[in-house]
């Protein structure tokens, strides 16, 4: 598999000062997910965003992993709401077209 689209969390870690451990507990809770490669763990670049969000949870608003967790699953549950409302009105807008 190619890294290009790949971060080494060692190397991520040490740019953002952010211990292996709470990156490592972000993946032990489905926050995100690790992508171990020749003993080498990589974290995607489509997880950088949530990676980048739970730090500023814990780190400045002081937020464990638990509480990290639960607010990943209702933005989540929040972005699927609005794609489902969005897909609503495409098929509202269709009706009314006729």
């Amino acid at each position: 598999m190619e890294t290009t689209n790949l971060v080494l969390v060692e190397q991520f870690c040490s740019n953002c000062d952010v211990e292996f451990s709470f990156i490592n507990s972000l993946n032990e809770y489905g926050i995100i997910e690790i992508i171990i490669l020749e003993d080498k763990k990589y974290i995607s670049n489509e997880h950088l965003k949530d990676v980048e969000r739970a730090i500023r949870f814990h780190y400045e608003l002081n937020i464990n992993i638990e509480g990290i967790d639960v607010i990943s699953n209702l933005l989540k549950q929040i972005d699927d709401l609005q794609q489902e409302l969005i897909a609503t009105k495409n098929k509202l807008k269709l009706f009314d077209s006729e």
